[in-house]
């Protein structure tokens, strides 16, 4: 038998809750782990998204990063939380690099919060929906008239379906039926995703414009679920900003997982030059060990 430590983390979290952000577990040393048991183990916690630390010939560490049902390249708040847990371990100091399947990552620190730079080193890939304005957005309960502009697929990392909304209101008021989920087209990974955001305009937090967002998305066993905090869908927020020609550099706070009790924040720049960053806090909540 084999002890597993594993620590449990809440990134992109609010300053006036410990129970706010998108929660993470992290698994400190994964070897000896297969795939296999790996996905058992997120299945197992039932987060979002559960990381293992392994060794690296390329980064201060290598991760992969599973969901209750499959294994993803890469992702945001995964990156912040093991991130954090590696400092901790190896003590790196601030600026460390993380290993994905998607590439490796720069991530910096200043105390708990976190930014990581969106690994897109052939700029940002886009790809127009194969379905139509009206139908997309019919899939999210809405109206035709409630878009802002065309959908479309964003990779700065991993592809997902951005739909811009012309109001806060119609971000909030999505209500995605999960009976239609057979029509909904899939991302390069096989992934059912859908980020809807829209400017709350006239509204600055820190200096920043505020973005409401929300993220949906097949769950492995059915139905939609929704994420508190999507840091991967906030960094192609940054690459639709360069795919419409938007003014560089940009600072934006977006908000989301509100209306699933997770209240998150997160801060997207883009620079002149078209990089991508995406920050957030990460606390520590809980460890503990499981033995296999």
């Amino acid at each position: 038998m084999t002890d597993y430590a594993f620590r449990l983390l809440n990134v992109f979290a609010t300053n006036d809750s410990a129970f706010s952000g998108n929660q993470l577990c992290v698994f400190e040393d994964a070897r000896g782990l297969d795939d296999a048991v790996m996905l058992q183990l997120a299945a197992q916690f039932n987060l979002s998204e559960t990381t293992f630390i392994l060794p690296s010939e390329q980064a201060d560490a290598r991760v992969r990063i599973f969901t209750p049902g499959y294994e993803m390249k890469f992702a945001g708040h995964p990156t912040l939380g093991t991130a954090q847990v590696v400092r901790d371990l190896l003590g790196t100091g601030d600026a460390l690099t993380l290993e994905f399947k998607a590439g490796v990552v720069p991530v910096t620190a200043q105390g708990d919060a976190w930014t990581f730079t969106a690994p897109c080193p052939n700029g940002v890939g886009t790809a127009a929906p194969a379905l139509g304005r009206a139908e997309i957005a019919s899939l999210v309960g809405l109206n035709e008239d409630d878009l802002l502009g065309d959908p479309i697929w964003i990779d700065t990392g991993a592809d997902q379906l951005l739909v811009p909304l012309r109001s806060v209101d119609a971000v909030r008021r999505a209500l995605p039926d999960s009976s239609q989920l057979d029509r909904w087209q899939e991302s390069s990974l096989g992934r059912k995703t859908t980020y809807l955001f829209a400017f709350d305009e006239g509204a600055v937090e820190a200096g920043r414009q505020v973005v409401e967002a929300r993220y949906f998305f097949a769950k492995a066993g059915g139905g939609v679920d929704e994420d508190a905090a999507t840091g991967s869908a906030c960094a192609n927020l940054g690459g639709w900003l360069q795919a419409q020609g938007r003014a560089l550099p940009a600072s934006l706070m977006v908000r989301q997982g509100a209306q699933i009790g997770r209240p998150s924040r997160l801060l997207l720049d883009v620079s002149a030059d078209g990089r991508i960053q995406v920050g957030g806090r990460a606390l520590d909540i809980g460890r503990g060990v499981i033995t296999l």
